[in-house]
């Protein structure tokens, strides 16, 4: 896992460093308002939840792993939920925050998971991490949701090629 993430960061720090010539860093900060729509700010604030998540995500598998060794079998169930939560979470942080193609469908992803995935720690609301977990769970749906609901894709109608796009790029 570790491997995994030096990877990945090495991966960002060599396209930045390529990409900045060429003035196209990703750390410019967005104009507050930018966008007659909100646009970049619905898709800020959907990444930062579904990045929230997916920390929280990864220590509520860890609490888990812990609940498991302790000889309670019945949280293997959520632990493998939180598993596949954060790495949906992380996808749709990466994806919606540059505004990519498939934003639309990593965070119809996001939100069904974390519904998902809440449910189960709710099972468990006892414990207060996972009430916590649980908790998260619901910010980032709604935030998924609201942002499906700002691009007009909310109701599950199907993408002509571009449609996402255009509506980002308003």
């Amino acid at each position: 896992m570790l491997i995994h993430r030096i990877l990945q960061l090495t991966v960002v720090v060599m396209l930045t460093a390529l990409l900045a010539p060429f003035g196209v860093t990703g750390g410019e900060k967005v104009k507050e308002g930018k966008g007659k729509d909100g646009h970049h700010e619905m898709f800020d604030k959907c990444a930062k939840a579904c990045n929230d998540c997916q920390r929280i995500c990864d220590a509520c598998t860890h609490h888990c792993a812990h609940l498991v060794a302790e000889g309670k079998k019945e949280h293997i169930k959520t632990l493998r939920a939180c598993q596949d939560c954060a790495t949906v979470c992380a996808a749709a942080a990466q994806i919606i925050s540059r505004g990519g193609p498939f934003s639309d469908a990593i965070c119809k992803a996001c939100e069904n998971v974390c519904k998902r995935c809440g449910d189960a720690c709710n099972k468990v609301s006892e414990d207060a991490h996972m009430k916590k977990c649980a908790e998260e769970f619901v910010r980032c749906e709604k935030a998924c949701h609201e942002m499906l609901e700002h691009v007009g894709h909310a109701t599950g109608k199907t993408l002509e090629k571009g449609d996402f796009k255009d509506k980002f790029d308003k």
